[in-house]
């Protein structure tokens, strides 16, 4: 079989006719654009930067954006989160959930020692009074 004037083995031709003539034009679901901070900050810039009118319209347009994401990176310019967003995100740094859980680790080691040593102290004076010592197990 040939499709598109190259032969094909048997299998891939019917399939790759099939996927051809299946692909249309706009995907079946749509994925939401994701903007760097960077970028919309130069947007916000070079439309600062625009003095005549309708050239606004002409940035919006050559970068497929619209008025409304222009006007939300102008608020956010304005209050300063776009710098913020700058910074490379990530795991925090370690100290937070780690050294809290080590404190609450450390406490809860100190009391298991703290019943550990009663218990210890307990066994001794059982054994005293029964006559046993403590290391060998027998009677003296």
């Amino acid at each position: 079989m040939k499709v598109n004037g190259t032969p094909l083995s048997s299998g891939e031709g019917k399939r790759s006719a099939a996927a051809s003539a299946a692909d249309p034009e706009v995907s079946a679901k749509a994925t939401r654009r994701r903007f760097m901070a960077a970028y919309k900050l130069s947007i916000a810039e070079k439309a600062d930067a625009c003095d005549t009118a309708g050239e606004i319209g002409e940035l919006l347009r050559r970068e497929g954006l619209y008025s409304s994401h222009l006007s939300s990176w102008r608020k956010a310019a304005r209050e300063g989160s776009l710098r913020r967003l700058e910074k490379k995100r990530g795991p925090r740094p370690s100290g937070g959930k780690r050294e809290a859980k080590k404190v609450r680790k450390n406490a809860r080691l100190r009391e298991e020692l703290r019943k550990a040593r009663i218990i210890i102290d307990v066994q001794g004076k059982v054994a005293g009074l029964l006559g046993v010592s403590p290391g060998d197990g027998k009677r003296s």
